[in-house]
């Protein structure tokens, strides 16, 4: 018997869009964000093989594109034996159902590349579950437009599914497994909370990373909490969110929770079935905004991000901005000392671990229950006292007198109100 390997073909992408000149570069199509599409499609397993930009004042209703450019693409992905068409814009039902009858191709936009490498990367019941979800309400409506990708999952980039779910072409079908996953949501949603309300009774400090994707959030987890969370050189590395502790040095307990990457034109649809994941940085103590100082682009990636986290109610929590990657930076990007909506700023690299010191101690100026040395002396009287001392509170030295104690405590507002009779400096 002779046994044949059979390997995949690599899909040959051809990336197109209309440049507006609307003067907002997180909305339109710039050579920054064709980059960027090219990276997703990299990640998602396609080769590049061509780019097409069109200028004009605003896409066209039925194609996207001009008339011309229409045929000027059909030309390139036929001379270029291109395999997929991808567009730096969402499409409308008609819009993707004409341009797939013109170009003989399967078309697909930003969006359904991103839910598409979502499904490639969810690896959490929670995960999987939350990008079926996203995946059915984007294509709901354009079950029309996608013609036959939609009658299964799994041929192809823009059409891979988290599980072995099937989908058909029935809207009753599709919308009958919408209303299913959402029940299923709703229970990890019940648990998420149990968890989080386990969290707040360990009186633990949360602390949440967030940033634009491949800042490199998961790499300082790893550096700052010992974790060996997966981290790689990929747009959306890091899907599901995970979970680890450290400690400050006054004895307080962090909990540092690594989230999804942001993304310009991020599907609302995909912001929507992550909320139960995402709250987790609206209702984070500190939000650790991690973003690629060495990234020229870097202003709009902190745009992105600041305006997802205002979409998540989010907006008002202390931000420590982390501006990552200094090892990598160029030498004639200046990066600023303080920007609106951050509560400190520093440069580090979780690489080399420039500048963690600094992160750490503005993470501990900003978060709750922030403690400071106090001298007390407490009588040999109250030796119930000093015991609690020693037991619930970082003690940094200790000496005798002949009435008492002398104890150096790091305590925090509450604490220090309480103990405040004792300080030493009172006598």
């Amino acid at each position: 018997m002779v046994l044949v390997e059979t390997k995949q073909e690599q899909e040959r992408a051809v990336l197109a869009g209309v440049h507006t000149g609307s003067g907002d570069p997180l909305k339109d199509t710039t050579e920054e964000s064709i980059a960027e599409l090219a990276r997703l499609a990299e990640t998602a397993g396609a080769e590049t093989v061509g780019v097409l930009i069109q200028n004009r004042p605003s896409p066209e209703n039925a194609t996207y594109l001009g008339e011309g450019k229409v045929e000027e693409l059909l030309a390139a992905c036929q001379s270029l034996e291109a395999t997929l068409v991808i567009f730096d814009s969402e499409l409308s039902p008609i819009q993707l159902k004409n341009l797939e009858k013109i170009l003989g191709l399967r078309v697909i936009d930003r969006s359904m590349l991103i839910l598409d490498i979502f499904a490639r990367h969810a690896h959490s019941s929670e995960g999987k579950i939350q990008v079926e979800l996203a995946q059915l309400r984007y294509m709901l409506p354009r079950l029309m437009g996608i013609g036959t990708q939609l009658s299964r999952l799994g041929a192809g980039i823009g059409t891979r599914g988290p599980g072995e779910t099937r989908l058909e072409t029935d809207r009753r079908h599709i919308r009958r497994r919408i209303h299913h996953l959402q029940e299923a949501l709703s229970e990890v949603r019940k648990h998420r909370e149990l968890l989080r309300a386990g969290r707040k009774s360990d009186k633990s400090i949360t602390v949440a990373l967030a940033g634009y994707t491949n800042a490199g959030k998961s790499t300082l987890l790893n550096i700052l909490t010992g974790a060996e969370v997966y981290a790689e050189d990929k747009l959306f590395a890091t899907l599901d969110p995970t979970v680890r502790g450290f400690s400050l040095e006054d004895g307080r307990q962090i909990l540092m929770i690594d989230t999804v990457g942001f993304i310009r034109k991020l599907p609302h649809h995909l912001i929507e079935a992550f909320k139960s994941t995402l709250e987790e940085i609206s209702l984070a103590d500190v939000i650790v905004h991690v973003a690629d100082g060495s990234n020229p682009e870097y202003l709009q990636h902190i745009q992105v991000v600041s305006g997802i986290l205002a979409e998540l109610g989010a907006g008002d929590k202390p931000v420590v901005l982390a501006f990552n990657k200094a090892d990598a930076k160029p030498e004639d990007l200046e990066l600023p000392a303080s920007l609106p909506g951050a509560t400190r700023t520093v440069s580090i690299s979780a690489h080399t671990g420039y500048g963690l010191p600094d992160l750490i101690d503005a993470i501990a100026d900003v978060a709750p229950g922030k403690k400071q040395a106090f001298t007390l002396k407490i009588p040999f009287t109250q030796g119930a006292l000093l015991s609690e001392l020693h037991e619930n509170h970082p003690i940094l030295n200790e000496d005798y007198e002949p009435d008492g104690t002398l104890v150096e405590v790091l305590l925090d507002a509450k604490e220090y109100n309480r103990f405040k009779p004792y300080l030493k400096d009172k006598e």
